[in-house]
């Protein structure tokens, strides 16, 4: 029986196959999958945001080797910088004595 952590792992690679592939290339995200991703799995952030270029922004600087796609690697660091910012603003840092 899988581990929590080995399920979460699994349902981040199903997520992205859910996503690449719909047009091209299955490794990568383009960038219409990407919005549709968004706008989907992240639906509260992108509905939240009063630019409308914020997501073409995110792309270019999630897309570290500038080819258009987000690959798995690209991918996972849009999900970890998420991570950091939900431990960020959940965690309540003990005073230091």
């Amino acid at each position: 029986m899988p581990t929590e952590t080995e399920r979460c792992i699994e349902s981040l690679l199903a997520v992205f196959q859910r996503y690449a592939g719909r047009e091209g290339d299955n490794c990568k995200l383009s960038k219409r999958e990407f919005l549709a991703f968004m706008n989907t799995e992240l639906a509260a952030f992108t509905k939240n945001q009063k630019d409308p270029g914020v997501v073409d922004r995110m792309m270019k600087k999630l897309d570290l080797n500038s080819d258009g796609q987000l690959d798995f690697q690209e991918f996972l660091n849009l999900i970890g910088g998420i991570a950091v910012a939900c431990h960020d603003a959940l965690v309540v840092k003990a005073p230091h004595p």
